[in-house]
């Protein structure tokens, strides 16, 4: 058995939670991947994975066991890395966590010029939810949040971007258009979970006053950003969503911006790296390619004012 390939095939599982998907990711039979963690649980005489009906997690042993696992994949990964640096061109995976609509939004219509760049480049994107925080098991995590971080990481800032409550030209003519943030009352309202988007929350107009505002109808509620903008568009109701994600459709009307001159919040997007690690030369080139796509500021690119973006959200009582 060829430890280390099963070492990897294991990772794979249990990060991903099942076989199927390690073997997708892997690009294996499902068959080879189920064999292979089986001859690593027999050898080392342990149970290292718990399957369940809807997925497999791994055993109080097994996580013990995956955590020194990673860190020895990292270092065989960094130690190719360094061998391959050298090479006139850049070979290895990068493990890369995002946010869906940040992912499906920015990063992937960009991922063609990166792939020009460096055609022997490949990227493992993880973009099931919300990212307020570094990912141990990738090498890069966007993060996106209000907070300021703070932890043991190198955060690289790329933008920031507004929250924008807008709607669908169709839902306005049914349901009107709010002239102020108290109509919102008389509104269905799609909230994506971002970080610290509450139930009650405060609008500040650009004349300096606040206003508290608690939605009676908050029709969707998701961690996944990318289904309250599928409802925004279907004329569902009014969304609060980030900038980035919005900027084409507002552009081309088909979505119409809401109570343009009161503000949500902002959000900071950052690329971070855990710390005390060598950034292998794929990663390097990877971060570079991020800061040169969005190289920071203090304004929102994404919004059409390009007024400077400052925080300012409130939780209401």
């Amino acid at each position: 058995m060829d430890q280390l390939r099963a070492m990897r095939t294991f990772a794979e599982v249990a990060e991903r939670g099942g076989f199927a998907a390690a073997a997708r990711a892997l690009n294996l039979a499902p068959s080879v991947v189920t064999r292979q963690v089986a001859e690593l649980e027999r050898q080392l005489g342990a149970r290292l994975l718990a399957r369940t009906t809807r997925r497999v997690l791994p055993t109080p042993i097994g996580q013990r066991y995956l955590q020194r696992v990673q860190g020895i994949l990292r270092d065989v990964d960094d130690a190719a890395a360094v061998a391959s640096q050298g090479q006139r061109e850049l070979r290895g995976r990068v493990r890369l966590i995002a946010p869906p609509l940040f992912a499906t939004r920015q990063l992937m219509p960009r991922l063609a010029r990166l792939h020009a760049l460096h055609p022997e480049m490949a990227i493992d994107i993880t973009a099931n939810g919300p990212v307020d925080g570094v990912h141990e098991a990738h090498d890069i995590s966007l993060v996106v949040r209000a907070e300021a971080l703070d932890g043991d990481f190198v955060a690289h800032r790329l933008a920031q971007s507004q929250v924008l409550l807008c709607a669908a030209p169709g839902y306005l003519r049914q349901h009107g258009q709010p002239e102020h943030p108290r109509d919102l009352a008389h509104h269905a309202m799609l909230l994506a979970a971002l970080p610290r988007m509450p139930r009650s929350f405060v609008l500040a107009h650009d004349a300096g006053h606040t206003v508290g505002v608690t939605p009676a109808h908050v029709l969707l509620s998701s961690a996944n950003g990318e289904l309250c903008h599928a409802g925004a568009l279907a004329g569902m109701g009014i969304a609060a969503l980030p900038s980035f994600a919005v900027q084409a459709e507002l552009a081309q009307g088909r979505l119409v911006r809401v109570l343009g001159d009161w503000r949500l919040f902002d959000l900071n997007v950052h690329a971070c790296l855990a710390s005390g690690r060598q950034v292998p030369a794929v990663v390097r080139a990877m971060l570079d390619f991020l800061r040169a796509e969005f190289p920071g500021g203090d304004h929102d690119p994404w919004c059409a004012s390009g007024a400077p973006a400052q925080p300012r959200l409130r939780l209401a009582a």
